[in-house]
């Protein structure tokens, strides 16, 4: 089925920073020559997602549609549409274009883009249009920054993979996580409990690091072997010079001095999560032992679907829970008390009940 006529969707909006969420209207542009357009099924609660709504970034557009964690299912092709056809299952995350010309692009890495990536909501697209997200019933988008989900996953699970799995997935695979290497997941949250599953699959040995032991029954259940308390203060010495990797998926400030001594020769301290505040260290922590302190941020397209076939050859999805429009802004102050396990994911379906 090709389409030309553009079409409005129902979308939860923010006005201004910090107000709640009210159903509105919003336009969907015509799908052009490469677009597809989705009906979202589900969409995703990232972290970031209220960072942007609460102003908290200092970068946000209002009004503003959230969500960068989509899936759903093609409903209309542009013309020139090759890799997708109406009825596939596919997800969208967290950019939605980039400039196709930079080295990062024609590598395939477009989340480096060197003009930058356009966001899938609170960015500008190449009309210089706001970009509006998947808090909504439908999307419009080029087919090249569209991937396909799997059908063994399904799409409540699916759709935090396209930023919490990616996130995760990408500095796994690029400090190869797997058999012989020992991995800690710092924090068990939406990013970290998708760090555990994907790292053990990977067949790598897998520890998670947490504040408190709270959450040791789901870290074992998930995939770890092994749980330890940061708290306590035998821990730094117990695990001192453990493992290979260390992928940090929280936001509070770390002391990295100390998470640096868990690292073995060359091992590597990834960060994901983005603390507001700047981070110090001693340099010694990483001349001795030749460690890295780096970061990593989502993944490229062609990564993203490597990731998704991962997910679905090995059926991992992320764990959540499924709402309604009407309780996203409850689900806000929930993730920000830390009382989700692991993600919230929003049935879309729900915009369409008053």
């Amino acid at each position: 089925m090709t389409t030309s006529a553009a079409t409005t969707s129902a979308a939860l909006l923010v006005r201004t920073p910090g107000a709640g969420f009210e159903r509105a209207t919003i336009a969907r542009r015509a799908p052009r020559e490469h677009d597809v357009r989705i009906d979202i099924r589900f969409a995703g609660i990232c972290h970031s997602d209220i960072h942007q709504v609460r102003q908290e970034w200092g970068s946000s557009r209002f009004p503003m549609v959230p969500g960068h964690e989509i899936a759903g299912v093609v409903t209309a092709v542009g013309s020139g549409v090759s890799r997708y056809r109406v009825g596939d299952r596919v997800g969208v995350g967290c950019f939605v274009d980039s400039c196709r010309a930079c080295e990062p692009c024609l590598a395939g890495e477009q989340q480096y883009c060197q003009r930058g990536m356009v966001l899938t909501y609170n960015g500008r697209d190449q009309d210089g249009e706001t970009t509006y997200g998947g808090y909504s019933q439908q999307i419009v988008v080029d087919e090249n920054y569209v991937v396909r989900i799997p059908e063994g996953i399904d799409f409540a699970a699916a759709a935090p993979l396209l930023c919490a799995g990616i996130t995760v997935y990408s500095p796994l695979r690029r400090w190869q996580a797997g058999p012989g290497r020992r991995v800690a997941i710092v924090g068990l949250g939406g990013l970290g409990h998708m760090g555990v599953r994907i790292a053990h699959a990977l067949g790598a040995e897998v520890t998670v690091l947490s504040q408190s032991l709270a959450k040791e029954k789901d870290g074992l259940r998930l995939g770890a072997d092994h749980f330890h308390a940061t708290s306590d203060e035998s821990t730094f010495t117990t695990l001192r010079g453990s493992f290979d990797l260390i992928l940090n998926t929280v936001s509070a400030p770390l002391p990295l001095d100390a998470y640096l001594g868990l690292l073995r020769l060359d091992g590597a301290l990834v960060n994901v999560g983005v603390p507001s505040e700047p981070s110090s260290l001693n340099l010694l922590s990483l001349i001795v032992g030749r460690r890295t302190l780096t970061g990593s941020n989502i993944g490229g397209i062609r990564e993203t679907q490597e990731m998704l076939d991962f997910c679905g050859e090995h059926q991992l999805g992320a764990e959540v829970e499924v709402i309604g429009a009407d309780e996203v802004g409850a689900a806000y102050d929930r993730v920000v008390r830390s009382d989700v396990r692991f993600r919230f994911v929003i049935d879309v379906a729900t915009l369409d009940q008053a």
